[in-house]
């Protein structure tokens, strides 16, 4: 379909910037609430934290669901769908009376809530040049950027007025009006087809197929790595800020807040540098200056030299680079597709939260009391991620 209107073009790329980041938006604004959750449920944080763990594993899977539903029934339908289960799901998270409960309703809420982010990555795909889906995805990740700079603070303003259950109450009424938004202003942009199939083996088959596309693979792998050095830090950053450095909640939240405008400005940098390189360019560079980064943050640390300014120069550079990244590698990545571009989007975005669940897992599994492990593997994804962009990569002169 052809958008014929500025207005057209803003209002699409505004609903489905908001369907990116209704996953980031669910995880963050009910993190403040965790210990009203352990309290009125009569449990603990960390049990509380598994329906974290679960809300992860839903997303990852829920992707794969998506893929070939979004190819054999258009874009539209599944999401009406997808938006619908994570309502009622929400519900689900209002009403639970135990941690149990909880766990497994926001494993359901995450299977729906993903629907989002594999059809906004395949609308941009089926909507926009491929010139000009890069600058799409840059316009995307300002409200996934955005996501932990305001949703922690709703979420406490929340908890301040009301309980726990309000936090869930603001999620279905904002997921609602996403509803509404997707049933009345954005478009099919993909017919059903027939003659995609959803027998399982003939799934397996079409993903296998998807991987195996050189182009795919390769800035797949590169976005994946990108992001399990983002999530690294995530992870780590309330032991290595508030711990070692010593900040509080409040300027623990200044400080987040302000690696989160970091990748906002990657994301914004990356439009002005599409006017005069390419996104295989760009992202080569970009590529080499994370690892640059990340490796200069794991060797001021092995040498015990890291301050509270210096780990954060290095982490904030570090997401500024990832916000340049992403946009290109979600481009580059559904370029070669078509037909299956929502499978294509659904195991991209499988990979990568499979990666920075990995990531974020061996954080905790390596730690020692001091920051070394997150500089440690932030800088080991960055040299996986450039790796593959050098051994893999034909051309870093290309032109898209």
């Amino acid at each position: 379909m052809q958008i014929k209107t500025k207005k057209e073009y803003y209002g699409i790329i505004t609903l489905l910037g908001l369907l990116t980041g209704l996953i980031p938006f669910s995880v963050d604004m009910y993190l403040p609430g965790f210990p009203a959750i352990a309290a009125g449920l009569g449990t603990d944080v960390a049990a509380v934290g598994i329906s974290l763990a679960s809300f992860f594993i839903g997303v990852c899977l829920g992707q794969l669901i998506y893929g070939p539903l979004m190819d054999r029934f258009g874009r539209k339908l599944p999401l009406l769908v997808g938006m619908g289960i994570y309502i009622l799901a929400t519900v689900g998270c209002i009403y639970s009376t135990s941690v149990e409960q909880l766990i497994i309703y926001r494993l359901i809420q995450a299977l729906g809530g993903c629907a989002g982010m594999v059809a906004s990555r395949a609308a941009v795909r089926d909507l926009f040049p491929l010139a000009e889906s890069a600058k799409v995805f840059s316009m995307l990740m300002l409200v996934m950027g955005s996501a932990p700079i305001i949703a922690p603070s709703i979420g406490s303003l929340v908890l301040t007025s009301f309980n726990w259950q309000a936090i869930f109450m603001v999620l279905g009424l904002i997921t609602l009006a996403l509803f509404a938004g997707i049933l009345l202003f954005l478009p099919e942009s993909k017919a059903p087809d027939a003659t995609v199939s959803l027998n399982p083996v003939k799934i397996f088959r079409e993903y296998g197929e998807v991987i195996k596309n050189p182009i795919f693979l390769v800035y797949t792998l590169v976005a994946s790595f990108s992001s399990a050095a983002m999530f690294t830090y995530i992870s780590s950053s309330p032991f290595v800020f508030m711990k070692l450095y010593h900040l509080s909640e409040s300027q623990y939240g200044i400080a987040f807040g302000f690696n989160a405008c970091c990748l906002i400005i990657g994301s914004q940098l990356n439009r002005f540098l599409l006017l005069r390189k390419s996104s295989v360019w760009i992202t080569y560079y970009s590529g080499f200056a994370l690892f640059f980064m990340g490796s200069l943050l794991a060797l001021v640390t092995f040498l015990h030299r890291d301050t509270l300014s210096i780990t954060l120069f290095f982490i904030s550079t570090s997401l500024l680079l990832i916000g340049v990244i992403n946009p290109n590698t979600s481009a580059l990545s559904l370029a070669p597709f078509t037909k299956n571009a929502g499978m294509a989007a659904a195991f991209s975005g499988f990979f990568q939260m499979a990666l920075s669940a990995v990531s974020a897992f061996s954080v905790s599994y390596f730690y020692n009391g001091t920051s070394m492990p997150m500089a440690v593997i932030l800088a080991l994804n960055a040299f996986l991620s450039l790796l593959c962009l050098s051994i893999l990569q034909p051309s870093k002169n290309g032109r898209i």
